[in-house]
């Protein structure tokens, strides 16, 4: 008799625990709905006054034999598992994402020079433009090298506005007159969204710095325009708000996004940024985006160029971003991570020597 009893209680216990199944669904059903109506009024999925009031109710109305610590501990988790659903159903929909192991996004360059189908893509060029000597010379050696795409920076957002802040338009025509005569590309970095239309005469590829990664309106104004935008990761941004920063530029309207890792600032004091080249691997799987390594700013030193060029390599990354001068130590901005035009070409017997071993 015992022994019926007790399969007795079982069989009940096991129609509550479909019960309680279904009410789990039903209630992350409507979890889910919940956030679709915040994920459009663009509000955050979690509410701590909400949870508050939620454990405060359940408090009130358990009768045992629960005690409340455990009752409020059974349903965090309940309330987690919400979240972690609706974080997951939002995520799915940003354009950034990889929905499957091979899709990409490549960039094709009007030559035909693609960024993100396998090659691996040089971006080079002096810190900024500060005479038109200075462009040629370098511009005429990267040719050599292959180089498509050089670096025009005009405008150069500066901790001190005492420091040099750039040529401005003239540094634009500048580099635009350079890369014409050596069949290569312009990369610059634009400020204000104000600063399109006269960007749009000079240069191939927009570049938003790491500080105006979350220049949401500079973001969605770049999303408009049929030009390839490159973005660096901010200064102390995480992957998360790199790559939905990224998804205010695709969803406004242009897919050609290239992220760049150019380090994150910590504690660490003998390099200007951590280099974070697991990020590298991981964004390389969230999204289907080119990802470049900035070995420049990460470092901000020239003397261990070659082995941070080989990690990225390595790493799985669509190319390199480094700087590149004739005379590094009289160079306006940032004269010490330059390197010189025949530690450029050391650099690239390296990785390309080296190019069998990865």
């Amino acid at each position: 008799m015992s022994d019926d009893r007790v399969q007795e209680l079982r069989a009940q216990i096991d129609a509550v625990n479909l019960q309680i199944l279904e009410l789990l669904n039903k209630r992350a059903a409507i979890a889910a709905e919940i956030g679709k109506v915040q994920m459009q009024m663009g509000v955050s999925f979690y509410d701590p006054a909400r949870e508050a009031f939620m454990l405060h109710q359940l408090e009130k109305h358990n009768k045992g034999p629960f005690s409340n610590e455990t009752i409020k501990a059974l349903f965090r988790e309940i309330f987690r598992a919400s979240m972690a659903l609706e974080e997951q159903q939002a995520k799915a929909k940003i354009l950034v994402q990889r929905k499957s192991p091979d899709q990409r996004t490549v960039i094709t360059l009007p030559d035909g020079t693609q960024i993100g189908a396998g090659d691996f893509t040089i971006i080079t060029g002096p810190c900024a433009v500060e005479s038109i000597e200075q462009m040629e010379e370098t511009a005429a050696a990267l040719a050599t090298r292959g180089v498509k795409i050089l670096r025009g920076m005009a405008y150069k957002p500066r901790t001190s506005p005492y420091d040099f802040q750039g040529m401005g338009e003239q540094g634009l025509q500048i580099a635009r007159q350079v890369a014409n005569k050596h069949g290569m590309f312009i990369t610059s970095e634009i400020m204000d969204q104000s600063q399109i239309p006269m960007f749009m005469d000079y240069v191939d590829i927009f570049w938003i710095g790491a500080r105006n990664m979350q220049n949401s309106f500079l973001l969605r104004a770049l999303g408009k325009i049929n030009k390839p935008v490159i973005l660096k990761r901010g200064l102390s941004a995480t992957l998360e708000e790199f790559l939905y920063a990224a998804e205010y530029i695709v969803s406004s309207g242009n897919p050609n996004v290239i992220l760049i890792e150019r380090g994150i600032r910590t504690f660490e004091k003998w390099t200007r940024n951590t280099l974070d080249i697991g990020g590298v691997a991981v964004l390389k799987l969230e999204s289907h985006l080119p990802v470049v390594v900035d070995i420049s700013h990460s470092a901000g030193r020239r003397d261990i160029a070659k082995p941070l060029a080989r990690v990225a390599k390595a790493s799985g990354a669509d190319g390199l971003m480094v700087e590149v001068h004739p005379n590094p130590p009289v160079a306006l901005s940032d004269a010490k991570q330059q390197l010189t035009i025949p530690e450029f070409h050391a650099l690239m017997d390296e990785i390309t020597d080296r190019e069998t071993a990865f």
